[in-house]
């Protein structure tokens, strides 16, 4: 199960590079700008708050596997971040009604997360 940990890791990590990505990838410096200051900001500060989350959840999962994997908070830990990545994925179908392929590629990765963090609680 710490390997299934690892790759736990490594998954927060990577969606942490994916945010810190998110002003270029979606143009955010003109994208942004019919926003007004307030909700332009606000937007910007929980992607912040989404990277610092994500790298939390990383070392935590490298640095702790065996907490993680024994104690009550560690799976209550995982529980959540697994029901984080559930609702995500709910998300996806109350906020991005869109026919794009790779809204549907994200779908599955969340749906993944889910699976992922869930399978040290139940499988010890």
């Amino acid at each position: 199960m710490k390997t299934i940990l690892f790759f736990c890791g490594l998954y927060a990590a990577a969606f942490a590079i994916f945010h810190l990505l998110f002003w270029k990838i979606f143009r955010w410096k003109t994208a942004l700008q019919p926003l007004d200051v307030v909700n332009r900001g606000i937007l910007q500060i929980l992607n912040c708050r989404m990277v610092y989350f994500f790298m939390l959840v990383a070392f935590i999962c490298f640095a702790y596997p065996a907490e993680l994997l024994s104690s009550r908070l560690g799976h209550v830990l995982l529980g959540g971040i697994s029901l984080f990545w559930l609702g995500r994925t709910i998300e996806q179908f109350i906020f991005l009604r869109v026919r794009d392929p790779r809204v549907h590629l994200l779908t599955v990765i969340f749906i993944l997360g889910t699976i992922l963090f869930a399978l040290p609680i139940f499988f010890k």
